[in-house]
């Protein structure tokens, strides 16, 4: 067995089914065995959209991505989705070619240090420098890759070692001795965490990606309903509790809800699981949840009090330290001994932010010609399943998305959040679509992002994979268009993208069925067909240039809103705080 061998075979023992790549120079050799391989391989037609794809694979599925390419340029262009998926916490094995072992160091055709270009942007890296390293390096990334915190991993094989032939086959020769997650939490962390909720009157609940990472919706909904306690999501942790539930507030943080962030800035308690304070959560740090104490419970120690302070940490997996504080509530609750039990005193609490957050319910027009983003969303959610799934780029769009897309299911909602990558929506759509073949697969993009990778068109079409591209077109690159308005005095530097292409004989040159909607409906019923066509399509969708997000300025706090959706009763907002 030789090493490209190794590497197949070991992908194969991990469970690995298909793998996205591009060939090059020094992958030939994997690439020639790959020929007689049974493992699906898709053709990206650039490396970027491997990373993306794999990374998509990944979070729908909940299984680890693999995605590969050559040394040089092909290895560089992989980085932006490795850091994507780092970013967002996100389980991706990537293999890079590498020059031949006696060239390393000596800047040959097509070199570069993966390794040290990778070290800031995964949990490992590995170079394996004979053959016989080879199916341990593959064991070993994918469980790191998918324990603990997951991320990514890249293993950057030499030419020559991939051609060697190996001694032995042994999955064992590589040992992390220091790398053992901490999975339960303390139970003295979680009796501190009880005793403040039962002494609060305003709890509310904040989740991320890693509640989702764990697995733990029907936790999260069983402790909400113990403590009477409304849920907020970030961006990552879209879809970890039904959204159509009325105890959901909506998404914090910048560009999130009025409710979730009015709600959090009362709030006496804080419950974050899962997430990381990330800037755009939190807005201005001084001021975020400044009446709360705030416990946080996270399986990364490194998280805990690195951007805000915390009252009570708790390291582990989400699913295990909720299960911890169900089990211990649910006991003191029956205990004879305890005079107030945990959620009595938040139900007041809990009846008044479900109120304020049904008058802060957006007035949008249904029938507005440009198209209303958020009639545009109407019709497709109206024409989609719980099981469907949905996957962004970055800018306006996606931000219309979180609002006014009701996310049922966990890893139905994709995006870049953490690294807010333009041209991750249509890649990740393809591998989300390869993971689970059965779900409706949209990836909704604007016209900027998606013209960055509009190339792999050709690879939905030559490999039959029927995703469906919703484009939000405003010939803008809308996130900077509208900063430039409200922060630059109208300067429109560089963000108007013309009148080119004409997506629609874009979609043609690529053989790929298109239309073009521009008044409401047409969204609905085009989308209609495109799913039962079960053919990869492309709706261009022209949208209002004028329309705009609301947001929080650079440096403010997250309740000073700026640029607001009309609500049916703007005086609630100052009844809401006054009560409270």
């Amino acid at each position: 067995m030789r090493g490209g061998e190794a590497i197949i075979k070991a992908l194969i023992e991990q469970g690995t089914d298909t793998i996205f790549g591009y060939p090059g120079g020094q992958v030939l050799p994997l690439y020639d065995m790959l020929y007689d391989a049974d493992l699906r391989h898709i053709l990206v037609r650039h490396e970027q959209a491997a990373a993306h794809a794999a990374d998509g694979y990944a979070r729908a599925s909940g299984k680890v991505g693999v995605c590969v390419a050559t040394s040089g340029p092909g290895a560089t262009n992989l980085i932006t989705g490795i850091a994507t998926a780092h970013m967002d916490s996100s389980p991706v094995v990537a293999i890079s070619g590498q020059v031949p072992t006696q060239l390393i160091g000596k800047d040959a055709f097509q070199e570069v240090d993966m390794l040290g270009l990778a070290m800031p942007i995964t949990k490992h890296a590995y170079q394996p420098k004979n053959s016989n390293e080879i199916p341990s390096a593959i064991k070993k990334s994918f469980e790191l890759a998918i324990s603990g915190r997951p991320g990514p991993v890249v293993i950057d094989v030499p030419k020559d070692v991939q051609e060697q032939e190996l001694d032995y086959y042994s999955t064992d020769l590589y040992i992390t001795s220091g790398y053992n997650p901490t999975t339960k939490g303390n139970l003295k962390q979680i009796r501190k965490a009880i005793k403040l909720i039962a002494n609060s009157e305003k709890p509310i609940i904040l989740v991320g990606g890693g509640l989702i990472i764990a697995g733990a919706s029907e936790e999260l909904k069983t402790f909400s309903q113990l403590i009477n306690a409304p849920i907020t999501t970030t961006l990552m942790g879209k879809g970890a509790f039904p959204e159509d539930e009325e105890n959901y507030l909506g998404m914090v943080g910048m560009h999130g809800r009025k409710a979730s962030n009015l709600s959090i800035d009362e709030s006496d308690c804080l419950i974050a699981i899962g997430c990381r304070f990330s800037d755009r959560t939190t807005g201005r740090i001084s001021d975020f949840a400044k009446n709360a104490k705030i416990i946080h419970v996270d399986i990364d120690p490194a998280e805990i009090g690195k951007n805000i302070d915390v009252d009570v940490p708790i390291v582990g997996d989400a699913k295990n330290v909720l299960n911890s504080l169900i089990s211990t509530i649910k006991e003191l609750n029956a205990s004879q001994k305890e005079i107030i039990k945990v959620g009595e005193v938040s139900q007041n609490w809990f009846t008044k932010t479900i109120e304020f957050k049904n008058s802060c319910i957006p007035r949008v027009s249904y029938s507005d010609i440009p198209l209303k983003p958020q009639q545009v969303i109407k019709e497709i959610a109206e024409s989609l399943n719980q099981d469907s799934i949905i996957t962004t780029d970055v800018g306006q769009h996606q931000m219309w998305m979180a609002h006014f897309y009701n996310t049922t299911k966990p890893r139905k909602f994709i995006s870049s959040g953490g690294l807010g990558t333009m041209g991750f929506g249509f890649p990740s759509a393809i591998g989300a679509k390869v993971a689970m073949p059965d779900n409706n697969v949209l990836a909704v993009t604007g016209d900027g992002g998606f013209l960055m990778v509009c190339q792999d068109l050709a690879t939905i079409k030559e490999n039959d994979i029927p995703v469906v591209i919703c484009l939000f077109d405003n010939r803008k690159l809308g996130m900077v268009y509208q900063w430039q308005n409200l922060f630059y005095d109208k300067r429109l530097s560089h963000t108007d993208l013309g009148e080119l292409p004409d997506f629609m004989k874009l979609a043609e040159s690529f053989n790929i069925n298109a239309e073009k909607v521009e008044k409401p409906g047409e969204t609905k019923e085009a989308l209609k067909n495109a799913l039962k066509s079960g053919e990869p399509t492309l709706l261009d969708i022209v949208i209002d240039k004028s329309e705009t997000l609301p947001m929080i300025p650079p440096g403010c706090g997250i309740t000073e809103i700026l640029g607001d959706y009309k609500t049916e009763d703007q005086a609630n907002l100052d009844d809401f705080k006054e009560e409270n």
